[in-house]
């Protein structure tokens, strides 16, 4: 029952993600691309800010005493967001988020079966090889 519910929060996650690609296509088309996403940071960064307050598990030296490169997947964020606020407009949030869906699901293939960054190692088989085909085919199909 644990798990029916996980899958459903990332669903919904999944599905705000859509919308966050719908409205940052039109936001960058008219402010331009590096400022949308650099307003979708502020508000986020406000927010989340603002839920430190009230966490009751917060320890930012512990964060800065991290290695240096566990933290440099905030790069990756700004990256991911500047791409959907570019591309959605071109080709749809359809194509966009079934794209990014495909890269999303190759790369955690590959760490999975490696093992990387400390994950557990859950090897790539036919199934999971055959999802990643099948979601190859729906891009294909939906671009």
């Amino acid at each position: 029952m644990k798990q029916i519910l996980i899958l459903l929060i990332v669903f919904a996650a999944g599905m705000g993600l859509s919308v966050e690609a719908g409205l940052l296509g039109p936001l960058g088309e008219n402010v331009g691309h590096m400022s949308a996403t650099l307003c979708i940071f502020l508000v986020g960064s406000l927010l989340l800010s603002l839920a430190l307050v009230f966490a009751r598990n917060r320890s930012l030296p512990q964060l800065f005493a991290q290695p240096r490169w566990m933290l440099t997947g905030g790069v990756l964020g700004p990256v991911y967001v500047v791409v959907i606020t570019t591309t959605t407009p071109i080709i749809g949030v359809g194509a966009t988020m079934v794209a990014i869906l495909f890269g999303q699901l190759g790369a955690s293939l590959l760490l999975d079966h490696y093992g990387a960054f400390g994950v557990q190692k859950q090897p790539v088989d036919r199934y999971r090889f055959g999802a990643l085909i099948l979601i190859a085919l729906a891009l294909w199909l939906i671009h």
